[in-house]
């Protein structure tokens, strides 16, 4: 039998329509693979750094294109092909645009935040461009190859599921072959999910979102099979690592208004800066001469972005690799600020006229103790007070100061900002100084937005000045993310007339933070920190002892704290060395540093973003009640 069939399989080689359809597929997957090439290598910013990476790049492609379209010749021969060459295209074209925007590629939490989508339709314009058009030429090509030039005999001796199936599997042999090879080149590769350059680069995007599917399924099962002991590791880490924190500090603040103002995209790299000789944020110039101004304070955000902000100024825990913990955790039990400031008496209120549903505000709010939601129903929005994704940000302000003077106090309250978002536009009659002159539009349009917030930003402190509530309130200003991606790193270069090489992109990720009050002396404060070291910096301010263990932050002001930043994607910055994608540099000068200077604090970085994970993923804030239970029992039996 099986001589018959080689025998059979040998004439069929030899038939001419047989040889024209294999072609004609093989044409086909050539052409996807010079897309894929073409869009990883051309379009992604993967850093390719010698001849080895090169070839894997040009190789990875192979196994996910033998699997897409053996699964469509499979299901449906070349109407099957044809279908997932389109939805393989519309993919890969998604992950283009979700690029160009924030140097990161779509995951499966992502698609949960769908809703989000629906007040993004200018900023998604401007990222769209005219010559997209020609990375959906090739699906005009394929379709004329497999319907136009179609042999006269396009079935073959085996059913198409046969030959489906046969791609299929000869997938999972170049799969392990790439595999192996770019475990060569960087090892433990797919335990470094937090990094998707890095796999996108070793293993290609469409794998990438393979893997990431078998990543979701492990994250469903965490919480399923979660128990209390997980929690000891995190607490014994954070007591491993604990600083006191600033004892002439605490209390200044006692029993005061608390006010945490959210710039929206704003970046350090703007303030005492100019354009065409006018500066971009007169105002906050000054004002950061009245109180603390932390000079060296960086976001930590991911894929959750303002969400992200605010998860750490809550919760003192970093917001997930993966999506949006207010999307995909809002049923999870936090010890949060507003509950814990609700029970020394604190009412807690959120302010952001935007749509309450937008990164799923109205549900997370309510998990995290917030007793009060100020979304965009709540405010006087009208088409003349809007422009680009909302409510322009002066009559927020002024709406906003009118709701607190009506406040019970003491109040704890958080105002998110909105005008300077992506894609940075303004009426004429706001722009207070002219666009930019650098190579990148979106770069030019940003310093007017900043301009324009920090005229809102003026109106809003002056009237707050003349407020009764002023002497009783401390006012903590921060800016929640990067404003210019990655992508846009040639003009920022040309902005600050330096190479932005990946040290300088890393310092672009400092974010303004000034805190202003009574008790608060004036000063540049140069220490390294993070936005999860706010909660409990405010803390030690209103003197309020946290009965939440589970915190990674420290006070910014503490003397023995220890200076270390970490962002989302395991990078970090201390008081000597700034480590960035596994190279290490001297945090003051930038040069590169030999050795293994910055080994350890790599290591640090990836425990403790793990283990911040697992008390997010685990839900283990659950278990604290009975974790303190069984230490006081342990306590009481020390003591007979």
């Amino acid at each position: 039998m099986f001589s018959k069939l080689k025998l059979k399989m040998k004439m069929k080689m030899k038939d001419p329509a047989f040889k024209k359809k294999s072609m004609i597929y093989a044409a086909v997957m050539a052409i996807f693979w010079a897309k894929m090439y073409f869009i990883q290598g051309g379009i992604f910013t993967l850093d390719i750094e010698n001849a080895n990476e090169a070839a894997i790049l040009a190789f990875n492609p192979l196994s996910s294109i033998f699997l897409l379209f053996g699964v469509g010749i499979m299901l449906a021969g070349r109407r099957g092909m044809l279908a997932t060459y389109i939805l393989g295209s519309l993919l890969l074209y998604v992950n283009v645009l979700f690029y160009r925007e924030y140097s990161d590629f779509l995951t499966i939490p992502m698609l949960g935040q769908a809703a989000n989508l629906a007040g993004m339709g200018g900023s998604i314009t401007k990222i769209l461009s005219v010559t997209d058009i020609f990375l959906f030429v090739d699906v005009l090509i394929a379709a004329f190859l497999l319907f136009y030039l179609k042999p006269e005999r396009f079935q073959s001796f085996m059913p198409k599921r046969k030959e489906g199936l046969i791609l299929a599997v000869l997938a999972i042999p170049l799969f392990l072959v790439n595999l192996g090879w770019a475990t060569t080149e960087r090892t433990e590769l797919l335990e470094r999910a937090f990094d998707r350059n890095m796999l996108v680069k070793y293993i290609g995007v469409l794998n990438f979102h393979a893997y990431d599917i078998v990543l979701q399924g492990q994250t469903e099962a965490k919480k399923t099979f979660a128990d209390s002991n997980e929690l000891s590791p995190v607490l014994n880490y954070i007591n491993e690592h604990k600083t006191e924190p600033n004892s002439e500090m605490t209390g200044v603040a006692e029993g005061k208004n608390v006010i945490a103002l959210s710039l929206e995209s704003t970046q350090t790299f703007v303030v005492d800066n100019s354009v065409n000789g006018k500066e971009l944020t007169p105002y906050f110039n000054d004002l950061k001469e009245e109180g603390a101004y932390f000079s060296n304070f960086y976001h930590q955000v991911k894929q959750g972005r303002t969400s992200d902000s605010e998860f750490l100024l809550d919760n003192s825990l970093y917001g997930l690799n993966r999506g949006a913990a207010f999307f995909t955790h809002s049923g999870n039990e936090y010890q949060a600020t507003p509950e814990v400031l609700g029970e020394k008496g604190y009412f807690s209120s959120t302010m952001h006229a935007n749509d309450e549903t937008f990164w799923n505000r109205n549900v997370m709010y309510d998990s995290l103790g917030y007793d009060e939601y100020y979304s965009k129903k709540d405010y006087n929005v009208t088409e003349e007070k809007s422009y680009g994704w909302g409510y322009l940000d002066e009559y927020f302000f002024s709406d906003s100061l009118d709701k607190m003077e009506q406040m019970e106090q003491p109040f704890y309250n958080k105002m998110i900002t909105l005008t300077n978002h992506h894609p940075f536009t303004l009426p004429e009659d706001k722009k207070f100084i002219e666009e930019g002159n650098t190579s990148s539009e979106t770069l030019n349009r940003y310093f007017q937005t900043i301009r324009y917030q920090d005229e809102a930003l003026k109106q809003f402190v002056e009237e707050f000045k003349k407020s009764e509530l002023y002497d009783d309130t401390i006012l903590v200003i921060y800016g929640d993310h990067f404003g210019i991606s990655e992508n846009h790193k040639q003009a920022m270069g040309e902005y600050l007339d330096k190479d932005i090489n990946e040290y300088e992109q890393f310092q672009l990720q400092r974010v303004p933070l000034l805190i202003l009050g009574e008790g608060i002396e004036p000063q540049e404060n140069d220490t390294v920190g993070g936005q999860i070291d706010l909660r409990p910096t405010l803390m030690n301010l209103l003197g309020v002892e946290d009965e939440n263990p589970v915190q990674f932050g420290q006070d910014l002001f503490s003397e023995d704290r220890r200076e270390m930043m970490i962002t989302r994607d395991g990078n970090f910055a201390n008081e000597k060395y700034v480590g960035v994608n596994g190279n290490c540099y001297d945090r003051e000068s930038g040069e590169p540093v030999e050795g293994e200077a910055c080994a350890p604090s790599f290591k640090q970085a990836e425990e403790e973003l793990a283990l911040s994970d697992s008390v997010v993923y685990g839900d283990l804030l659950r278990y604290l009640d009975e974790i303190e239970m069984i230490e006081e029992k342990d306590s009481s039996k020390g003591k007979e």
